[in-house]
C-alpha cells in the first residue's frame, strides 16, 4: 500500500531507464523544483487509477515501460466521478501512483480535499486555451474536447424534423421521446451538459425560466436519461455507429457527446457521416481531461508518465488514440477522411469556472433531481 509516512527513497532507488534518469538529472543540477516536502517509496511499479481510457494503448503503457523500468498497472473505474470517489475514500492510504481522467468537474473538489501531489514532470508546450480552468502543479491537461449536441442530419433535416435554433424548442412535441442524455449524476459529458445549461438558461434573456425549468420540461417530454455516453449514443442515437451494436434500439435523434463525434465518424467512415454537432452558443463545455499525482505514492514513477504522456510523439496521437484533441500547442485533429472537417468548434462555450461547479455541483445534482420528478 502506497502512504506518505514510508521511508524515503527517493532517486537512489528508482528503477533504471531514461524518463528516470532524465528527471533525476535535472533535479540533481538544480533546473526543477523538487516537492521537498513529500515522502515516497519507489518500489518500481506505477499504478494507474482510470476509467477505460481508449488512449492507454498496450504499445503507449509497454513503450514507457521500456523507456522507464516501471512496471505499469491499471485500475479501470466506471468513469471520472468514480475515480474521484476512488480517490476520497483512500485519503492518507493511497493505493494509486496516478490518477488519469479527472475532468474540470471533477478536479477542483480533489485539489480542495488534497488527494493531488505537485508533480516534478518537464512539460512545455501546452496549448493556452487548456490552461484557463486550471494551471497549477497539481494536474496537466492530457487531452481536451468540446461537449455538445450531435443530430442526425438524416431525420433532422428541416422536413422531417427541424433543426433546433435553441434549447426550448426541444421541449415541443416533434422531439418528445427522441433524446437521449447521459446523466449528470454517473457520467461526465452528462455533468458538462448540465453544467452547460445553467450557463446557457443564465444568459438566455429570459427571467421567468431557468435551467431548472428547461430540464423539468425535458422530463415530461420522455427525454432518454441513460446512465453513460455509451448508452445515450450506441444504444439509442440514430446518427452514428451504434446502429452496427448489438441492442441497438435507435430511438433518439439528438445525443449528448463531442462537438468532433461526426469527425470520429467520418475518419471511420471514408469521410463520410450522417451526424452533426449542434453549435448553439453557451449550450457546450469545453471539456479538460488531467492526469495528476497521487497523494502518497510513487513521485518518481508519477512524473515520468505525466512527461512521458504530455511528449509530442505520445500527445500528438491522441486524436486517433483516444479520439480527443491533443493539448499540445500548434496541434489539432488530422485532415485524413474527414476528420477535422466534419468537427465543429463551438463558437461560444459555457463559462462556469471550476470553483463556481466544485461549490455548487452537490447542490445542482439535487436541483436538477428535484427538476426530473416535477409534475
Amino acid at each position: 500500500m502506497k502512504s506518505a509516512l514510508v521511508s524515503i527513497f527517493i532517486f537512489s532507488m528508482m528503477v533504471s531507464g531514461c524518463i528516470s534518469e532524465s528527471i533525476e538529472e535535472k533535479l540533481s543540477n538544480g533546473n526543477m523544483i523538487s516537492p521537498d516536502d513529500y515522502v515516497w517509496e519507489d518500489d518500481g511499479e506505477l499504478v494507474i487509477v482510470t476509467y477505460d481510457v481508449t488512449g492507454l494503448t498496450d504499445e503507449l503503457l509497454s513503450e514507457f515501460e521500456n523507456q522507464s523500468g516501471y512496471k505499469v498497472n491499471l485500475m479501470k473505474l466506471e468513469d471520472a466521478g468514480s475515480i474521484l470517489s476512488h480517490l476520497l475514500q483512500h485519503k492518507n492510504v493511497q493505493i494509486a501512483d496516478i490518477a488519469l481522467g479527472l475532468d474540470n468537474t471533477y478536479l477542483q473538489t480533489a485539489i480542495e480535499n488534497q488527494v493531488l501531489w505537485e508533480h516534478f514532470a518537464n512539460i512545455s508546450g501546452l496549448y493556452e486555451n487548456v490552461l484557463g480552468p486550471y494551471s497549477g502543479p497539481l494536474a496537466t491537461p492530457f487531452d481536451h474536447g468540446y461537449i455538445c449536441l450531435n443530430y442526425d442530419t438524416q431525420i433532422v433535416d428541416g422536413e422531417n424534423l427541424t433543426v433546433p435554433t435553441n434549447l426550448w424548442e426541444l421541449t415541443e412535441d416533434e422531439w418528445k421521446g427522441k433524446i437521449a442524455i447521459p446523466s449528470p449524476e454517473t457520467s461526465s459529458p452528462g455533468r458538462a451538459f448540465m453544467t452547460a445549461t445553467i450557463d446557457y438558461f443564465a444568459n438566455d434573456g429570459d427571467n421567468q425560466t431557468d435551467w431548472r425549468d428547461w430540464w423539468t420540461s425535458i422530463s415530461q417530454n420522455d427525454a432518454i436519461i441513460t446512465t453513460g455516453w455509451s448508452e445515450a449514443y450506441e444504444t439509442h442515437y440514430t446518427g452514428g455507429y451504434g446502429e452496427y451494436t448489438e441492442g441497438y434500439v435507435g430511438d433518439a435523434h439528438i445525443v449528448v457527446s463531442y462537438c468532433h463525434s461526426p469527425g470520429v465518424e467520418a475518419w471511420y467512415s471514408g469521410n463520410w457521416t450522417k451526424s452533426a454537432a449542434l453549435d448553439l452558443p453557451r449550450a457546450s463545455f469545453h471539456q479538460i481531461e488531467y492526469v495528476s499525482a497521487v497523494e502518497g505514492g510513487n513521485l518518481g514513477a508519477a512524473s515520468a508518465f505525466i512527461e512521458y504522456l504530455l511528449s509530442e510523439d505520445v500527445n500528438q496521437k491522441m486524436p486517433t488514440e483516444n479520439f480527443m484533441y491533443s493539448v499540445l500547442d500548434g496541434s489539432d485533429l488530422p485532415e485524413d477522411d474527414g476528420y477535422r472537417y466534419h468537427s465543429t468548434i463551438p463558437s461560444q462555450v459555457a463559462e462556469i469556472t471550476p470553483e463556481e461547479i466544485s461549490a455548487n455541483m452537490e447542490m445542482w445534482l439535487e436541483e436538477w433531481n428535484k427538476a426530473m420528478v416535477a409534475v
